[in-house]
């Protein structure tokens, strides 16, 4: 999972579950991001939601970069239990975003 960091993620899941007043910031982030992170955080989502296993991890990412014709924010802002998915993914492919989440938790405070 080399084309997004867990901390990027990490950061998408805090802005998801704060929607109702961080949407603007969130949109921002993920437009920033690269068409390998935008399409990596969709991969790691599909894996959260099982639409993918965690060895399927290749065919994830590629189907994300193919299929990325909605802009990847609305596509996951519309995403009900985006910030669940996400951190399932994460888990599902050997990654635990706590530690980060925390840290960025407590850098904004």
């Amino acid at each position: 999972m080399e084309e997004i960091s867990v901390r990027k993620v990490a950061a998408v899941i805090l802005m998801a579950r704060e929607l109702g007043r961080a949407e603007g910031e969130l949109r921002g982030f993920i437009d920033r991001m690269s068409e390998e992170e935008q399409a990596a955080l969709v991969a790691i989502m599909w894996i959260g939601r099982d639409a993918f296993d965690a060895e399927e991890w290749d065919e994830a990412y590629a189907t994300a970069l193919a299929e990325a014709s909605t802009p990847t924010a609305d596509y996951l802002i519309g995403t009900p239990h985006v910030a669940d998915h996400l951190e399932s993914g994460l888990e599902a492919l050997g990654y635990d975003s706590s530690e980060e989440e925390d840290e960025l938790l407590n850098r904004g405070s």
